[in-house]
């Protein structure tokens, strides 16, 4: 099991969370019936494909452990699995949160620890 899963949100969405201290997940989650998440092996392509040319974003960290039962590793892209929350995230889960700027190459710069 991964020691750390990702999300990626809207700056916006984030700050809701936080202030309900739980994310009920984007609109893509929301439709999909589970939060998306990515491997520290998945992020940055997860960024490429579904967040390219996006600003205004933050990078969430979440210790897997803490989600219980409701964390489901189930094949996506390519085959891979990926984790998939089915419930909410509580922002207890939450390690840290870091903005994901644009690069001068178009791509998202990852945090310090991630490269």
């Amino acid at each position: 099991m991964e020691r750390t899963i990702y999300k990626i949100l809207p700056r916006g969405l984030w700050a809701e969370a936080k202030a309900a201290g739980r994310l009920d997940g984007a609109p893509v989650d929301l439709a999909d019936g589970y939060i998306h998440f990515s491997t520290s092996a998945q992020v940055r392509e997860t960024a490429d494909r579904h967040f390219a040319g996006i600003d205004d974003l933050v990078l969430v960290a979440v210790d897997p452990a803490l989600l219980g039962d409701a964390l489901k590793y189930e094949k996506s892209r390519g085959g891979a699995l990926f984790p998939h929350l089915y419930a909410s995230l509580p922002i207890t889960a939450v390690l840290w949160v870091e903005d994901l700027p644009i690069g001068a190459d178009g791509h998202h710069l990852f945090p310090g620890a991630m490269r």
